[in-house]
């Protein structure tokens, strides 16, 4: 590679790198991680939307109790399952995240409803989540509002 093609090839680098850094951000609050929390954009008069994040547990067993956020008038935890053809969603009191285990909330499985939505959500808003934990105790995490990426075997994404 010749010294005019180098700066280039580290600009690419650089912008690749920011990119990704921006689209995978992440928390940590003692031994449990919390990956990319996001939410999708919401409609004019639209005060439902759900949030997702993914929660690996590094040390002993421990119990996602709750989350709020100042953004909705109340954040509950939720369960969405199949029976046949009919879709059940179900408020749970809390997510078991066993030592080891990773547990993804996401459309068609756990998730959070952020419900009584105080304005819409855009695409690129940050909205501040706090999450409490049985025995790790709070942390407060940022949910970036993004545009759905299209995903072949996805489960379809629900709508309130």
């Amino acid at each position: 590679m010749n010294s005019l093609c180098m700066p280039r090839v580290v600009a690419g680098a650089v912008l690749v790198l920011a990119a990704l850094s921006a689209a995978a951000h992440s928390f940590t609050l003692g031994e449990i991680d919390i990956g990319h929390p996001y939410a999708r954009p919401t409609r004019e008069g639209q005060r439902v939307s759900g949030g997702y994040l993914k929660l690996t547990n590094k040390g002993p067993a421990d119990r996602l109790l709750s989350a709020r956020s100042p953004a909705a008038d109340a954040t509950e935890i939720h369960s969405m399952t199949m029976d046949g053809n009919v879709m059940k969603m179900r408020q749970v009191d809390a997510i078991e995240i066993a030592s080891g285990q990773t547990v993804e909330l996401k459309p068609g499985g756990y998730h959070l409803m952020l419900m009584g939505l105080k304005a819409p959500l855009k695409a690129g808003d940050k909205v501040p989540l706090t999450l409490k934990f049985e025995k790790a105790g709070e942390v407060v995490v940022t949910v970036n509002v993004e545009e759905p990426k299209p995903q072949p075997d996805a489960a379809p994404e629900h709508k309130h």
